[in-house]
C-alpha cells in the first residue's frame, strides 16, 4: 500500500528508514504526546528493532509518513479482537519540524479511508491526551467526532492526565 497525498506519502516502513526515523522520533515534545511504549530517548537501535518487527507483521497496520523521501512520522491502527473485532485504535506521530503544515490532518483522513476500505471495521477511534489540543484538531479536521473525556485516564511524564475520545464510524 502506498498513498500519495498532496503533502506526504503514507507507505510501508523500510529498513533504510532507521536514520531518519531516529532523527525525528528522538524528540521529547514528540514523546510527550505518545504512550510510554514509544521510547525516549529514541536510539538507532530502537529504530532498527521497530523496523525489523514492523516489516514482518501481517497484516501491515503500521505505516511511515514520508515527506520528500524521508521518514518523518508514523501512522497506524491497533486492530481489536473478540467483541471489538470491528474496531481499531488509531495512533500517529510526526516530527516536530513538520508540525503546523497540515500534513497530519491530510494523513489521518486518507488513512482512515484506507482502513475502512481494507479492514472489516465499523469504528476507528483515537485517545489523544487532553493537554494536546493540536491532536484533537487533527482528528476533528479528519471527520472524527468528540465522544467524551476520560478523566484521570493516563499517567505521562509523572502527570495524571485526561484523555479525549474521538471516533469515526462507518
Amino acid at each position: 500500500m502506498e498513498l500519495v497525498l498532496e503533502r506526504c506519502t503514507i507507505r510501508p516502513w523500510r529498513l533504510d528508514d532507521a536514520e531518519s526515523l531516529t532523527k525525528h522520533a528522538n524528540n521529547r515534545k514528540v514523546w510527550l504526546a505518545l504512550r510510554d511504549i514509544f521510547p525516549h530517548p529514541y536510539t538507532i537501535q530502537d529504530a532498527q528493532a521497530f523496523l525489523r518487527r514492523t516489516i514482518s507483521e501481517q497484516p501491515t497496520t503500521l505505516f511511515c509518513i514520508d515527506v520528500d523521501s524521508r521518514a518523518v512520522g508514523g501512522i497506524g491502527i491497533r486492530l481489536r479482537h473478540d467483541v471489538h473485532r470491528h474496531t481499531a485504535e488509531l495512533g500517529y506521530w510526526l516530527g516536530e519540524k513538520f508540525w503546523g503544515r497540515g500534513i497530519m490532518s491530510e494523513a489521518v483522513g486518507a488513512f482512515r479511508d484506507f482502513c475502512f476500505t481494507n479492514f472489516p471495521l465499523r469504528r476507528v477511534y483515537a485517545e489523544p491526551f487532553a493537554n494536546n489540543p493540536a491532536s484533537a484538531r487533527v482528528l476533528e479536521k479528519a471527520g472524527f467526532v468528540f465522544e467524551g473525556r476520560l478523566k484521570n485516564n493516563v499517567i505521562k511524564d509523572g502527570k495524571l492526565l485526561d484523555s479525549l475520545l474521538y471516533a469515526k464510524t462507518r
